[in-house]
């Protein structure tokens, strides 16, 4: 296949969280597309379990100090990098005090789901293109697992259509079994606005928006859907299904051909 130009939006990635298999195909994705001459650049949140020290993560000071507006709130944006050991893949960290470094990820220490769930996956998805802007660098692909990038499809084809960095970028997104079990906030529709993002084109969604919501959503925006896990969430998968979206069913470790003629699929030549 031609070589592409693969940005991957990443929830987990592995060793900078424990292994699941999200982390793993963080990880491996990445790495096995960049070993086939592929260009790839990889984000991920910076969780306050991450250990900036044995992770070596340095912060990008020409790339952080935008401040994005959530909610009518200020919050600003910090970017920090490192490099995987084992695969020389570059891992770039969107930080914020508020929405990250000082919390953990999806649940708190006590198991309880964040009640701003919602507005920390609008803050990553913004923050993300928002310094791929900067890097002055074009996708052909966004890659999107986990769904803290699930606003990332939405965002690319409305507020985002008319940026040149992305105007012509096709979007696939991965879906997996891991899910939480809170709304992601009554006000998520408010808060999603941005440019020409505007919450009248989420109206046959629930306003009280959980995971299915924010998994249909992303299905919606997205070219393609990726089937990660054997035991993915059945209402997501029969939603692509009837949405025909084109669909790469699970593959086992043994995926880097099925990938490539995948991408290829969605972005030909």
């Amino acid at each position: 296949m031609a070589k592409k130009k693969i940005l991957f939006i990443n929830q987990e990635i592995s060793p900078y969280v424990p292994d699941t298999t999200m982390s793993v195909m963080g990880r491996e994705l990445p790495h096995v597309m960049q070993d086939r001459n592929h260009e790839i650049r990889t984000f991920m949140p910076k969780w306050g379990t991450i250990n900036e020290r044995r992770g070596q993560l340095h912060e990008v000071i020409r790339l952080s100090g935008m401040n994005l507006i959530i909610n009518d709130t200020d919050h600003p944006l910090i970017i920090k990098v490192a490099s995987i050991p084992t695969s020389r893949v570059q891992v770039y960290f969107i930080d914020n005090d508020d929405y990250f470094s000082k919390r953990q990820m999806e649940v708190d220490e006590n198991g309880i789901d964040y009640n701003d769930n919602g507005e920390r996956a609008i803050f990553f998805a913004r923050g993300v293109l928002e310094t791929v802007k900067k890097l002055r660098w074009i996708p052909d692909i966004i890659h999107c697992q986990g769904w803290m990038s699930g606003v990332v499809p939405f965002y690319i084809k409305s507020a985002y259509s008319d940026e040149p960095s992305f105007a012509n970028t096709k979007v696939v997104t991965s879906l997996f079994s891991k899910t939480v079990k809170g709304d992601l906030g009554n006000n998520f529709k408010e808060c999603v606005e941005f440019r020409d993002a505007k919450s009248e084109m989420l109206t046959e969604y629930n306003d009280d928006f959980n995971f299915d919501e924010l998994g249909k959503l992303a299905i919606d925006y997205s070219d393609g859907i990726v089937i990660s896990e054997k035991n993915v969430n059945k209402t997501l998968q029969k939603y692509a299904k009837e949405k025909g979206k084109p669909t790469l069913g699970y593959q086992g470790e043994d995926f880097g051909d099925a990938f490539e003629a995948f991408y290829d699929q969605i972005c030909p030549e």
